[in-house]
């Protein structure tokens, strides 16, 4: 893939991390340091075509879809961020982290990958390649509607399952039921659709437990079902569509995006001082004293 005018070769490694046998090599898409979050530099069309291959080999995998409040609550919290920086795709989803990307490293990513578009695009391909999917998270409610509109409009998709867990933590028994049923499923594909932070910590819990591509979607479910409506194209090209949540729930999300939305600039200010003072210093005349 190309950015910035060069090659960056994607991290070809198996699920295990190590250097892989020939036959379980994938090349996931190179990662850039955010604020020291590692987010990956990708489009759809490689996203797609690396998740699929994972899915069709078998290899466990987890992809994240990050927009500005999943990037500054993780960069704020060391634990989940280790852990996080090990997943195989932390996706820029929204303008503000691709805008980042670009503007830190020199890249020229053309749009985000949002999570719910790619939930999207990954049913309709894995309808025609015969990929079984499972739907976790989500309200009863919004997970019955999305998935009588997925197999509506995807009548040869596989559904292997799908559970609304609880709205508290799972006892240990509750636990183990969940990896067997989604394992004994046969999915290859799992949307999770916890939102931020808890489908993170999910993954992390269950990345050597579940033998499939976990791919934490965030408001996905709601936004496929039809439970929310999300923001128009162009408050979403302009990246406004914090905004337009803002205005649908604001009781529940003013503090949010009050908070991370300033760290976020603040982050990032910081981040290009720091890029120009590394500019400037490379390129300051050197003193003769300094000539070796």
């Amino acid at each position: 893939m190309s950015h910035g005018g060069g090659i960056v070769l994607g991290t070809c490694v198996n699920d295990s991390g190590s250097e892989p046998a020939a036959t379980d090599r994938l090349c996931w898409p190179p990662k850039y340091d955010l604020f020291d979050v590692q987010v990956s530099a990708t489009t759809y069309d490689e996203t797609l075509e690396v998740i699929l291959e994972a899915a069709a080999r078998g290899v466990p995998a987890v992809a994240s879809f990050y927009a500005v409040d999943a990037l500054v609550g993780t960069s704020d919290a060391p634990a989940l961020r280790e852990q996080v920086n090990r997943f195989q795709i932390v996706a820029p989803d929204g303008q503000p982290v691709r805008w980042a990307l670009n503007l830190l490293h020199g890249l020229r990513l053309p749009h985000p990958v949002c999570g719910s578009d790619l939930m999207w695009m990954l049913c309709r391909r894995a309808a025609d390649a015969g990929v079984p999917v499972y739907l976790y998270g989500g309200s009863p409610a919004a997970l019955e509607k999305l998935r009588m509109r997925l197999e509506s409009d995807f009548p040869a998709l596989r559904i292997a399952g799908a559970e609304s867990p609880p709205f508290r933590p799972l006892s240990a028994e509750e636990d183990e039921a969940t990896v067997c049923r989604i394992n004994q499923s046969g999915a290859r594909l799992v949307f999770v659709g916890l939102g931020y932070p808890k489908q993170d910590q999910f993954a992390i819990a269950h990345r050597d437990r579940i033998q499939a591509v976990q791919l934490c979607v965030g408001a996905a479910f709601d936004f496929l079902s039809g439970t929310k409506r999300r923001a128009p194209a162009l408050m979403r090209r302009l990246g406004l569509e914090w905004l337009h949540r803002l205005a649908t729930e604001p009781t529940r999300l003013w503090r949010r995006y009050l908070v991370r939305n300033t760290r976020y600039a603040v982050k990032l200010a910081m981040a290009l001082a720091k890029k120009q003072l590394r500019i400037d210093r490379a390129h300051r005349p050197r003193r003769n004293d300094e000539v070796s």
